[in-house]
């Protein structure tokens, strides 16, 4: 199956996530976002087909955040998108695309749901076990 990653190489989810593709037995293509920034359209789409909206892809815990003053409901998603594109860093992490779906993997049990059916226990980093689906 093939697959794609925004990966973020200092985030410990996006490590579990990149961890978890290949327990899968699937080698994704990896691409660190912060290094080769979305386009506009690649942004947009990825977040329609994840299924959320424009201010859930937003990474609220950059210092950006604030300082731009993104946490202002009166902002469209033209102004978030915006920010986005101007700071790659405020894309929330880690986004997949499996050829059974596309996802935000926050939480990381939320990659199951676009991964063929795993045969054992996946441990995280810190140790937890994520057991696969019954």
């Amino acid at each position: 199956m093939r697959a794609l990653i925004w990966h973020n190489r200092r985030c410990s989810t996006s490590r579990n996530a990149l961890a978890l593709l290949r327990h899968a037995r699937i080698e994704p293509e990896v691409v660190e976002y912060l290094k080769q920034p979305p386009t506009r359209a690649q942004l947009q789409a990825m977040i329609a087909a994840a299924g959320i909206g424009v201010r859930a892809a937003l990474r609220h815990k950059e210092a950006a955040f604030v300082e731009r003053g993104l946490d202002d409901p009166a902002l469209d998603d033209a102004a978030l998108l915006d920010a986005m594109l101007a700071e790659p860093a405020l894309i929330e992490r880690p986004f997949v695309r499996t050829g059974l779906g596309s996802r935000l993997g926050r939480p990381l049990e939320a990659l199951l749901e676009i991964l063929p059916p795993l045969d054992r226990p996946f441990v995280k980093e810190n140790g937890q076990v994520l057991a696969p689906p019954r």
